[in-house]
């Protein structure tokens, strides 16, 4: 291997994020509207896991700031892998499901423009723009009946050394 490729797999490093599906009794989900180009954009909740936080707390953390919800995993839905272009950013993300209730006083994160509650079936081309991907890929894997138990993942913690 030659050293600028060895170069390059020492500073790559994926981005890792996490991400919810919730869904009501009548089979909508709920997603958030953001513009992170500029350009308004279809996500489920979601985020960049941060230090010190285990899978589930990031989740829970992020339903909180961008939906003004509290966020109840209950499974894993999957665990997916983007690259955005050949030479781009690769996403891995922990797609969980679970029920979500109204927080009564809560400050939504600035960047969500707006939340929205859709039938998968509204989520045609032209009508939304998905952030990426794997929004819709995640839906059809919850609509599947896909969840993995969250005894999948075990947080070891800081400084344990097994």
């Amino acid at each position: 291997m030659s050293s600028s490729n060895r170069d390059a797999r020492q500073r790559w490093a994926p981005r890792v994020t996490v991400a919810a599906v919730i869904r009501d009794a009548t089979g909508r989900h709920l997603l958030v509207e953001e513009a992170p180009r500029g350009t308004p954009v279809l996500n489920q909740p979601a985020g960049h896991l941060e230090p010190g936080e285990s899978l589930v707390e990031a989740v829970i953390r992020e339903v909180r700031e961008e939906t003004c919800r509290d966020f109840s995993p209950t499974g894993l839905v999957g665990v997916y892998q983007w690259q955005v272009a050949p030479e781009g950013s690769t996403y891995l993300r922990f797609c969980f499901t679970g029920p979500a209730e109204a927080i009564e006083v809560c400050e939504r994160d600035p960047d969500i423009l707006d939340t929205h509650w859709l039938h998968p079936d509204e989520l045609v081309p032209g009508r939304w723009t998905l952030r990426s991907p794997m929004v819709m890929q995640c839906i059809r894997d919850a609509e599947s009946g896909l969840s993995y138990p969250l005894t999948l993942l075990h947080p070891l913690g800081v400084g344990d050394d097994g």
